[in-house]
Formats: structure tokens, C-alpha cells, sequence
């Protein structure tokens, strides 16, 4: 990616993920974070303002900088402490069984192999922790889902990786979660685009 890319693209994409729609879905899932919270993907820092007090403290992971510098002024107006970790969620560099809850929003489609970040993400879960996630992917009609895999390959090159057709409650499965609550169906604007999950897993005993 060219430098002027690598300077536009994060702000383009932290624009484009502030809508008002997104919001609204963020407002109704990151405030079920509790305790210690792991947020993978935490990019510019856009789901801190709805944490509630009932978080005693923040780790973000995220390998962009570039984003992160767009969140520092929210990291430092939470009532909380936070900590930023420059890593990828396929190695997490925090101990096993650290974390009460793990956060990840519209994260699992652009990381390079989101069966390992899954797997990751349960195993720096405390015993009784929570996987709280909001994601798109694939969608079950086969004719959009066909759409989806013709585009991707394109489409992951322009926006920084991100797939829309991978296939996420069978991924949270197969890294050994467990789907306690899932909300699935289309959001606003086109279907190739807006197909997601929204729910909470915990780890399988």
C-alpha cells in the first residue's frame, strides 16, 4: 500500500464505520462488556464511548497505528484505564486466561486467518468469559453469496482486506466458542454488504 494510501484509507474507513446505523448496533452490544475486556480490532478507538462503568479495564489490539492515533482522544475520556497493543489477533500477546470478556466488531473479515484470531480470543478467556462480537460475511441466499464470491477477490484489495463472504458463525464454532445469543440478518444499504452476525459465545468446557 503507497504512503498516500496508507494515511487516507484508515480515515476513510473510520468515516464509514461512525454511521449512524453502526452506531446504533454498537450501542446495542459493547455495553454487555464486563470486568477485564480485551477489544481485537480495536482500530480508532469507536466502541470506547459505550463501555459502561461496569469495565474495570481496556487492552486494544490493533495493528494500525495509523487508526489508533485517531482514538487516543477518546481512549483518554474513558473512565477507565487503556492500554494499546500494536499486534495482530492471530498471536495475542497476552497471557491465557486473562480477560472477562473479549470484544470484536467488523474485524473478523479482513484479518488474514480469522480461525487462528478465534482461537486466540478463547484462549485468553477467563473461565465464564464472553466473546462479544458484531460481524458481516456470507450470506445464506446463494445467489448473494455467489455475488459476494465473485466480488471479494477485488474488493479485498481496495478495502484493506476486508472478504464479505466468509462464513462467521462456523468459524466461531470451529475455534471450540460456543453461540449463546445470535442475532443474524441483513442491515441497510445493498445485501452483498450487509449481512451480519451480532452475539455472544463462550468457550466450549
Amino acid at each position: 500500500m503507497g504512503l498516500y494510501a496508507r494515511r487516507v484509507f484508515p480515515r476513510l474507513m473510520n468515516l464509514a464505520m461512525d454511521s449512524r446505523v453502526v452506531a446504533r448496533e454498537r450501542a446495542g452490544l459493547v455495553p454487555a462488556a464486563t470486568g477485564r475486556v480485551l477489544e481485537v480490532g480495536i482500530g480508532s478507538g469507536l466502541n470506547i464511548p459505550y463501555y459502561t462503568g461496569a469495565v474495570e479495564c481496556l487492552c486494544g489490539i490493533d495493528p494500525s497505528i495509523e487508526l489508533w492515533r485517531l482514538g487516543r482522544r477518546r481512549a483518554a475520556r474513558a473512565p477507565f484505564p487503556v492500554r494499546f497493543i500494536r499486534a495482530s489477533a492471530e498471536v495475542l500477546p497476552v497471557a491465557t486466561g486473562t480477560f472477562d470478556t473479549v470484544v470484536t466488531t467488523w474485524t473478523l473479515c479482513s484479518i488474514a486467518d480469522p480461525g487462528a484470531a478465534l482461537a486466540e480470543m478463547r484462549r485468553v478467556l477467563a473461565p465464564g468469559g464472553r466473546v462479544l462480537f458484531i460481524e458481516h460475511g456470507g450470506s445464506p441466499e446463494p445467489r448473494v453469496l455467489a455475488w459476494q464470491n465473485r466480488i471479494t477477490p477485488v474488493w479485498r484489495r481496495l478495502a484493506g482486506g476486508c472478504h464479505l463472504n466468509r462464513p462467521i458463525a462456523d468459524m466461531v464454532r470451529a475455534a471450540g466458542l460456543r453461540l449463546e445469543l445470535m442475532d443474524v440478518g441483513y442491515g441497510e444499504g445493498p445485501k452483498i454488504f450487509t449481512y451480519r452476525w451480532k452475539g455472544v459465545a463462550t468457550a466450549e468446557s
